[in-house]
């Protein structure tokens, strides 16, 4: 694998320079503005913290992407995603569910034989298969969501909300190359400004969870 290959898959980059996707690029801003201002939020909860910590990172991996655009960036971009997927559904089962860490952890190993699983059904859809490797997220969001209705009404609300903010970014990230000829500066821009929203959200609704405890509890 040549790290150090160019990539150009999105309608706004029109060479290999570096400030070739310049909105791409500076709407990351959005996952480090969220990340920030969930870490002041999120004082005392050390795992919301976390989330806010691989929140900033996924900020940096995809502006090193839409502007180095090489394969090592693409990694940059993808791996603190996948973190912070895997983190959520270890807290989430964790948390949520009050499970234990063993448990937890079967939770987040389980989430590779699930994606395997629902990936061809995203496949299959037109336009939207572009991100299809996204699609198994926000369909485990809504999971949760609806098992968590009775147990745990707010939450599951709040991720219904999360769940369906990244759809609707999903949607923008998918009609980018469809709709270039007639918008030259595409649409990934949307992507990153409403999953910077969702992805803060997301740790709000952790957030928020975490602090009902106590008053649950009496």
């Amino acid at each position: 694998m040549d790290l150090t290959a160019q990539l150009d898959g999105y309608c706004e980059r029109i060479d290999p320079s570096f400030w070739s996707e310049p909105v791409n690029a500076i709407t990351n801003a959005a996952f480090l503005i969220a990340a920030v201002y969930m870490w002041r939020r999120s004082r005392g909860l050390p795992m919301a913290q976390a989330l806010c910590v691989v929140l900033f990172a996924i900020g940096v991996g995809s502006f090193l992407f839409h502007t180095y655009a090489t394969t090592w960036a693409a990694i940059a971009d993808v791996a603190p995603i996948a973190v912070y997927v895997l983190l959520y559904i270890f807290l989430a089962t964790r948390d949520f569910w009050r499970q234990n860490t063993l448990t937890s952890l079967g939770a987040v190993l389980l989430f590779f034989p699930y994606a395997y699983v629902t990936l061809p059904l995203f496949e299959m859809l037109p336009v939207f298969h572009v991100s299809a490797a996204y699609g198994p997220v926000p369909l485990l969001i809504l999971i949760y969501a609806f098992g968590l209705r009775n147990r745990a009404p707010d939450t599951a609300r709040g991720l219904a909300i999360g769940a369906t903010i990244i759809l609707i970014s999903l949607t923008f990230r998918s009609v980018d190359m469809p709709v270039c000829e007639n918008l030259p500066l595409g649409t990934h821009f949307m992507w990153h400004i409403l999953n910077g929203i969702a992805l803060g959200w997301m740790i709000e609704v952790y957030r928020r969870h975490m602090l009902a405890q106590p008053a649950k509890q009496g």
